[in-house]
């Protein structure tokens, strides 16, 4: 799976209401451009790889999502949250892929 996009991301630590475990692999879930799940999301895999992304740790990675117009929105927003029960992560749009 290519990257549509990539961002700085920062996982909440535990005791500020992040996830207790790491990430893995590709994870999905739902992304906002504001801290408000009565706005419209969006669906998203970011793509983690296999080392162990955990609470507390910023990483750059790369995202896909569903709906190809989520793209361009979420580049112009320039900031998006990530959703799992509570958001536990924010993310900030570096660029597009270097490759298509």
């Amino acid at each position: 799976m290519d990257a549509q996009l990539i961002a700085d991301v920062y996982l909440y630590p535990t005791e500020s209401g992040g996830k207790k475990l790491a990430m893995y692999g590709i994870f999905s879930c739902p992304c906002f451009l504001q801290k408000d799940t009565k706005s419209l999301g969006y669906d998203c895999r970011i793509l983690v790889g296999e080392k162990p992304f955990a609470p507390g740790e910023r990483r750059r990675a790369g995202f896909v999502f569903s709906y190809p117009d989520a793209i361009d929105i979420i580049r112009s927003a320039g900031k998006f949250y990530l959703w799992e029960g509570r958001f536990f992560r924010e993310a900030t749009v570096v660029s597009e892929p270097t490759s298509k």
